[in-house]
């Protein structure tokens, strides 16, 4: 265990940063979530605390299943353009108070059909805040449509479609996510990998959330993905990590996540360092801000506190999500050259 000392903290908040995977439906600011209740009618606490505890989940719930209940009053306030287009802006403002630069912000429109909205118009209205947001504060923001390990195939091939159809409205990624326990063949969803890729879309899979070998993470590289979101368990494949290496297939990190999922015990056995040293390349990030409690600068430090992550090694991942970031290419090339200029002349964050 490595000590932060008071300059390190502060080096580490004032860093640009970049975040690939990041839930839009696991950010609500309990203030918001509050007033959307009453707003909405919606059964939830109607006290601060009380609606805290009902958005951040246990520190240990010890599976995925728990800690997917924690997204169900979230999904019951997003059922509105109105709350939808609220809860984007806030995580935009919130990310970039947290000095985040670049975001990519995931989340599954069919999660939020519930009170009528189309697909079309959940995309529109996220994908229309999130440009306002990210113009009004100086970031940068891209979107990835997820789709559901439980759906059926041919929905997803459909939301596929969708997703491309909006690219010219900063949808740059598709994914697929859920409970991996009850749908551990991603593969059946091929063709929908196939139509996004066609597309021009850039490609990531949910898998490796679980206590295994890596076999759920081998799946999903049938689907061929750029990276991977988690990917935890494939430290207990030397060979799939050799492959993960030798393709560059990136592991999008959530270590705090990963302790509330039940996919390590405690933040200090999360493997983010030995995978990283074992030439698997990795990005770190929250996942969920709100249900994890936690901003990337901490989850940030908490890696270089509890994993021995060097700075140099901190700042390379995050110079490494820009480069593997879903985004034009002169986009990242600008976001690279202000990055670097900004670290330019801190000694801290180059190996010596």
């Amino acid at each position: 265990m490595a000590a932060v000392t008071s300059a390190v903290r502060r080096l580490v908040q004032a860093m640009p940063k970049a975040e690939l995977h990041l839930h839009l439906d696991g950010c609500l600011r309990p203030a918001t979530a509050l007033e959307l209740a009453e707003q909405y009618g919606v059964a939830a606490p109607r006290t601060f605390a009380g609606i805290f505890d009902a958005l951040v989940a246990p520190a240990h719930p010890g599976s995925q299943a728990e800690l997917l209940k924690s997204f169900e009053l979230p999904l019951r306030l997003m059922q509105h353009p109105e709350a939808l287009a609220r809860i984007t802006t806030d995580l935009v403002e919130d990310k970039v108070a947290d000095r985040v630069r670049y975001m990519e912000i995931k989340w599954a429109p069919a999660f939020h059909c519930e009170g009528g909205l189309s697909v079309d118009q959940v995309i529109t209205v996220v994908a229309d805040a999130a440009a306002a947001a990210a113009e009004r504060c100086g970031a940068v923001v891209r979107l990835t449509v997820v789709a559901l390990r439980s759906a059926d195939p041919a929905a997803n091939v459909q939301l596929a479609h969708e997703a491309v159809a909006h690219r010219g409205l900063g949808v740059t990624g598709f994914d697929l996510a859920g409970f991996e326990a009850a749908h551990p063949d991603p593969t059946i969803h091929a063709e929908a990998f196939d139509v996004a890729r066609a597309g021009g879309l850039g490609l990531t899979v949910h898998a490796g959330e679980l206590l295994d070998d890596g076999a759920l993470v081998r799946r999903a590289l049938e689907l061929r993905p750029h990276r991977i979101a988690h990917g935890a368990s494939s430290i207990g494949d030397p060979s799939l990590l050799a492959e993960l290496a030798e393709r560059g297939i990136t592991l999008d990190l959530c270590p705090t996540s990963n302790v509330q999922a039940g996919t390590v015990a405690e933040f200090a056995e999360h493997p983010l360092v030995r995978l990283l040293r074992a030439g698997v390349p990795v990005t770190i990030n929250t996942d969920d801000t709100t249900i994890s409690d936690i901003t990337l600068s901490e989850e940030w430090l908490s890696c270089v506190r509890e994993l021995g992550l060097t700075l140099p090694e901190l700042w390379a991942c995050n110079l490494h999500a820009l480069q593997v970031a879903f985004v034009d290419e002169p986009t990242r090339a600008s976001l690279l050259a202000d990055f670097r200029a900004w670290a330019a002349a801190l000694p801290e964050l180059h190996p010596t």
